[in-house]
């Protein structure tokens, strides 16, 4: 077989076994296929998923299950006001032999492992939030000035109370940079809510089932990266990132009056790896420009800011975003 033939058998093997990863999720995170086909895409591409919902709505739960079905030594914080940056890294004790002898040894936090839950992220303060920076970069953190490396593979899974509720602190724009995808988790549709109620007040509760192990999601992600792009979904990319930056000389009127600051590289980058997701999930062999215009939200809503008068008259990023790759897809098509 040629390398063609390889990578097209190795991409149909894998479509298979993110389907049965689906169904083995779904048997406890009930509907919301959008929510879970954008958690699979962070951890696809390697990256991190901000999940940004009211409470009650599964968020939690989808996290362990998805911890479960892709075989991953799943830690889970609590984030709360109090909470330390000790209490995520680890510290170091103090320790006596029997001989006298004192040393310091270093107890490990909940940040190693493979999957890291942070559950209720913009609970905790600044100084905590920022604890997880070098960690969700690197994979790596520093803790009495020695390295110490983290699970392999190493994502964060973060959820998020709305902002405008008391007791929360927004993430800096640093942070919420070097999370791959924004995924917003609304309420259920009334049928999607009765078999929730059905499947979860029962004396037993639906179990999921191991699908992958976390050697073969590293070898997901590294076929991802393998997967072709073709030079107009590239472009496609390029335009839509450049288009929300309003000091483009190319950029909208609008965007110039409603943008304050636009996405950085590090935005096309994630665009590219979470196009190449999207139709691997789907089952195709390479992206397309309905793929890049599916994930402009989720990729870029978190990377951008609107200016103060654009808040003040009641503008909508999403809306913003959705209207702009149209018209790119518009441009595109009559090119």
């Amino acid at each position: 077989m040629t390398d063609a033939e390889d990578l097209v058998a190795e991409i149909e093997v894998l479509g298979g076994k993110l389907a049965e990863a689906k169904a083995s999720i779904t048997k406890r995170f009930i509907g919301q296929e959008r929510v879970v086909d954008l958690t699979l895409t962070a951890l696809l591409c390697g990256g991190h998923g901000l999940l940004i919902g009211l409470p009650g709505l599964g968020k939690t739960r989808l996290v362990e299950t998805l911890s479960t079905v892709m075989g991953l030594d799943g830690s889970r914080i609590q984030f709360t006001p109090d909470l330390m940056p000790a209490d995520i890294l680890g510290s170091e004790v103090l320790d006596t032999d029997d001989d006298g002898t004192r040393s310091f040894r270093f107890v490990p936090g909940p940040v190693f492992c493979q999957l890291l839950m942070a559950d209720e992220i913009n609970r905790a303060s600044p100084r905590t939030q920022s604890a997880l920076l070098q960690a969700m970069q690197e994979k790596t953190v520093t803790v009495a000035g020695q390295d110490r490396p983290l699970g392999v593979p190493f994502h964060v899974l973060a959820t998020q109370n709305p902002i405008e509720q008391e007791g929360t602190y927004p993430l800096p724009e640093a942070q919420l940079d070097r999370f791959l995808v924004q995924i917003d988790v609304l309420y259920p549709d009334r049928g999607t809510e009765r078999d929730i109620l059905l499947a979860t007040t029962g004396v037993e509760d639906a179990q999921s089932e191991p699908v992958f192990s976390d050697g073969e999601l590293l070898a997901a992600q590294t076929l991802l990266r393998r997967m072709p792009v073709g030079d107009s979904v590239v472009e496609m990319i390029l335009d839509l990132v450049r288009a929300f930056r309003p000091d483009e000389p190319d950029a909208s009127a609008r965007v110039r009056e409603t943008v304050a600051w636009g996405p950085g590289p590090r935005a096309a980058q994630a665009l590219m790896l979470a196009v190449r997701a999207r139709a691997l999930l789907q089952g195709r062999l390479a992206p397309s420009a309905e793929d890049v215009i599916d994930m402009a939200r989720p990729v870029l809503s978190h990377r951008m800011a609107l200016n103060f008068a654009a808040r003040a008259r009641g503008d909508s990023l999403s809306d913003l975003i959705e209207e702009t790759a149209a018209t790119l897809s518009r441009q595109e098509a009559a090119a």
